[in-house]
């Protein structure tokens, strides 16, 4: 058995896949394509906690563009500090106000099964919003079908275990400006 004051061994640098550059060209390319889809009506609700980064992002490359959306958050549950969904999704954190007669454009870090995404879609409707758009930064290959795709992806990510920009391993790694493999 291990000595209980040593540190936990420190996991290798991720493979860096996508630098802090090309993350910012992306999200610009993003905003351009979103930007007439949106109003200053639409509530930008981000999925906490991995969409955080790519949310402040993309909601200042709309501003720049004329669009100055709602911002509100909806914490969504489904992994834990797994490297794999549980197949559920639960609702931590509910919105902060009522999206009752408004469009909305979800926004998360990365679309994979889609089980969170689907949910706050879900979550959404039902809470009366008129349209409900997403948005992604990463979307992963899939090998099964999947209900339905995010109306807007940045980059199409290969199927690796993704770090930074959001995305974390156990809550490590979230705040790396690029994206990296951990496998």
């Amino acid at each position: 058995m291990g000595d209980p004051m040593s540190p936990e061994p420190i996991s290798p640098d991720p493979t860096l896949l996508l630098g802090a550059e090309a993350i910012a060209e992306r999200v610009e390319a993003l905003a351009e394509r979103i930007a007439p889809a949106v109003s200053d009506d639409t509530v930008a609700v981000v999925l906490l906690t991995g969409g955080l980064w790519f949310a402040a992002d993309l909601t200042r490359a709309l501003a720049r563009r004329g669009r100055r959306l709602r911002f509100d958050a909806l914490w969504l549950a489904s992994y834990g500090d797994s490297q794999a969904s549980s197949g559920r999704c639960e609702v931590r954190a509910d919105l902060q106000r009522p999206v009752v007669g408004r469009p909305v454009l979800v926004i998360d870090d990365v679309f994979d099964s889609g089980l969170s995404l689907r949910e706050a879609r879900r979550h959404l409707e039902a809470g009366g919003a008129t349209q409900v758009l997403s948005a992604v930064f990463a979307r992963k290959p899939w090998p099964e079908d999947r209900l339905f795709e995010p109306d807007f992806v940045a980059w199409e990510a290969p199927a690796r275990y993704l770090v930074g920009y959001g995305m974390d391993s156990a809550g490590a790694w979230r705040g790396l400006p690029h994206i990296g493999a951990m496998d």
